[in-house]
Formats: C-alpha cells, structure tokens, sequence
C-alpha cells in the first residue's frame, strides 16, 4: 500500500509533553507521508476520537493509541480485510503487550484486558455476546458512526482519570443494530506497558474506574438492562471465585489474590463511584 492511499490524523488532546514538536519533527522527516495534526482542547479522549472522526477523510478509521505500534503492513491488512468482507461493520486487531519492567506474576490470561492485551488465536471470528475489540487497536467503517452517531463524550478517560466503558458504549450499540464486529489477528499492534501501569495503586484506581464507568453508562439504560448487568456481575463474581480457587491449587497465590481483588475494586467502583 502507497502511503498516499492513507493519512495518519495526530490529535493533540491538552497534552503537555513534546507531542507537538514530536509530530512536527515527524512531518518534516516523512513528507511522504499523509500526516494531518490537529489539537483538541475538550479534555477527554472521546473528545479526541471523534475529533478524528469528523476530520478524516477515508472510509475507513482505524484508532490505536499513542503508545501503540502498529506491525508491518498493518493499513493493508485492514483496507484488505474490509473490501473482502462487505458485512463488516468494525474490527479488533491482535494487541500485544511489552512489558518495559517484565509481565507481573500475578498476570494472569483473565486480567490481560487490564494492559489492553487481546489474543483470540491465529484465526478470523466474531466478536460475539459481551466480547469485543479494544480501543488500542480497532477500526470502523466511517459511515457506521453517521448510522449510530460518535463517541459518548461523558464516558472514557479525562486527563489523569480512569474511567473507561466508551469503547464498549459504540460495540454496544453496533451489536443492538445487529452488527458484525471481527477479529482480525494480522492486524497487530504492540501495546509498551510503563512499569506504573502494573503496580497496585494503578490496578486499583483502574479497577474502580471500569465499575464506576460501568454506572455512569447504566444511568442512560433502561430496567431490562440493568438487571442483566446485576445477573452478569453475579455470574462474575462467582466465577472469580472458582478461578481463585483454581490458582490456590496450583499454588499460584499472587494470581488467585489479583483476580479477587480486582473483582471487589470493580464492584467497589460500581457502588461507590466517588470514593
């Protein structure tokens, strides 16, 4: 794929690193490349995603994050993909963590949504139930947000917050207009995990965000799915336990200890959203 057959769009959302001169630097080096930069000054990155959106061009968005990379190929596989399958609505790629302090040992296959980790094998499937992409590395067809509209800006991550759930909002609404979302794993990116995000203040803090986001989006909902979710949390709760178990019989503690504690900070979150 020539580089003219896609454009890369930088939004700037308040940071107050280097990202600009970066960029800049970047666009200087690579005038070859189709880069658009543009600064959001709404703080959040529902803000910035669907700044994006109205200022893309193609018919196809793909959205990673800015510690992401993506793998060879990567604009290609996913032009492929969608001009291949016409039922495609959106996608998730294969996300692949690197850790910079090495993977925690109490890591285990359940909690890897906690580094934004995805891997459902080798093959294409669907997206199916509760399941779908991550917002390190999905792509839509951009008619799909004129269909069901943008990014709820009142959910998702404000500056140093954690709050999250605006990802699964938009899946959501797809899924309930029935369409379908795949996994593609050819489209892979690496996700650098900083040592911080794998100590316990950081897990905690984003553990309570997942619940609290998890409130904030059931706020909009009716009854019917209210309930579910309490059904959903209860069924959760009850498999961390076994899980729990599973892991103290395999004298893997630290694993076993995670995954409760996670479930009680998510539920903790849910609950009591401002403590």
């Amino acid at each position: 794929m020539d580089s003219k057959d896609y454009e890369v769009i930088v939004v700037n959302n308040m940071s107050t690193d280097d990202t600009e001169k970066i960029v800049q630097k970047s666009m200087k080096e690579n005038p070859q490349t189709n880069f658009r930069y543009f600064m959001e000054d709404r703080q959040g990155h529902t803000f910035a995603r669907n700044r994006g959106i109205n200022e893309a061009h193609g018919k196809i968005l793909s959205f990673i994050d800015d510690d992401a990379f993506v793998s060879h190929g990567f604009c290609m596989e996913i032009d492929s993909f969608f001009d291949q399958s016409t039922d495609a609505a959106a996608i998730g790629g294969k996300i692949i963590p690197e850790y910079e302090s090495g993977k925690p040992k109490w890591m285990s296959k359940y909690l890897l949504p906690l580094v934004a980790a995805l891997d459902r094998g080798g093959e294409v499937n669907k997206f199916t139930g509760s399941k779908f992409p991550i917002g390190a590395n999905m792509a839509f067809r951009k008619s799909i947000f004129d269909k069901y509209g943008l990014f709820d800006p009142e959910l998702g991550r404000r500056g140093k917050g954690l709050e999250g759930g605006d990802e699964k909002e938009v899946f959501l609404r797809l899924k309930k207009g029935r369409e379908k979302i795949y996994y593609v794993p050819k489209v892979a990116v690496h996700h650098i995990i900083p040592p911080h995000r794998v100590q316990i203040d950081y897990v905690k803090g984003l553990a309570k965000g997942v619940g609290a986001s998890e409130r904030k989006r059931l706020s909009k909902s009716g009854w019917m799915e209210i309930v579910n979710k309490i059904v959903s949390e209860t069924i959760k709760i009850g498999g961390t336990l076994v899980l729990a178990l599973v892991y103290l019989l395999r004298l893997q503690l630290s694993k076993a200890t995670m995954l409760v504690r996670f479930r009680f900070w998510v539920l903790k979150g849910f609950i009591f959203p401002q403590t």
